[in-house]
Parts: structure tokens; sequence; C-alpha cells
């Protein structure tokens, strides 16, 4: 299996990137602004190329965000995202993993550059309280 690893420091206490993280309006402001729950609570982030689903797999306030990616690409069903949130001096370290892609493949590259991409979109929501959510991301490749 292999992972994609990211570490970004959030001049933030670790209350506000949680937030980001575990409501629609947080994750709608730095990720995708089509973000909605569903009433068994599963995650549905739709973009102009797609979508994923993420059932939530646990939550510790200000310490730990992880799903399961449950509908979307066929290399992320079964792949778990995980934020692992510390405060280290006036910064919130976060620890972001993608986990369980079952190979290393080129879309697995993009991914992982739209991860960084959207981890920097949320460091700019936290900081400054504007962050550029899909449809006003940056556009990496001709996948977007």
């Amino acid at each position: 299996m292999f992972d994609i690893l990211h570490r970004v420091g959030v001049i933030s206490g670790p209350s506000e990137v949680y937030s980001a993280l575990t409501t629609v309006e947080g994750l709608a402001a730095w990720w995708t602004e089509e973000t909605t729950v569903t009433d068994d609570g599963v995650l549905q982030f739709r973009f102009a190329e797609g979508g994923f689903d993420m059932k939530v797999l646990d939550t510790r306030p200000n310490e730990l965000v992880q799903w399961e990616v449950v509908d979307g690409p066929a290399e992320w069903i079964g792949t778990h995202v995980r934020f692992d949130l510390k405060q280290e001096d006036d910064f919130t370290i976060i620890l972001f993993r993608h986990e369980g892609w079952a190979e290393q493949v080129e879309f697995m590259n993009h991914c992982s550059t739209k991860w960084a991409t959207f981890l920097m979109s949320l460091k700019r929501l936290v900081e400054t309280g504007k962050g550029e959510p899909a449809p006003d991301d940056v556009k990496v490749s001709n996948w977007h």
C-alpha cells in the first residue's frame, strides 16, 4: 500500500483547524463549495470532474479527523484520509495522510499535488478567513 503525506503548519490554535475539518461550512470554505452531508453522516464533496463520498471513521476534538472513501474514483475507494493535529509553538501542525493506495499510479501523483494546494487553501482559510475552494482552486494540470 502507498500513502500521500503532507505536513503543514497553520498559525492558529487546533480548534480553528478542527472546525474547518469537521463542519460542512468549514469544508466548503477550503476544499469545495459543493460540500454536503447525508442523513447518515456521509460527507459528499463534488467537483466539476466528479466527486468523493467520505464516511467519518474517527474524530477527536483538536487532535484527529479520519475518513474512509466510500464512493469516488476506483483508486480512492477504500482509502483513508487522515488529519492529525498537534500544537507546536504558535503553529497547529497538520499531519495529513491519504493512505492505502493500491499502487503508485500517475493519478496518485496528481492527487498529491491537489491535496497540497487544498491544504494551503485550508491554511489560508484559518489564518486569513478566506480559502480557495473549488471551483476557485489552483488548476495544476489538464486533469484540473
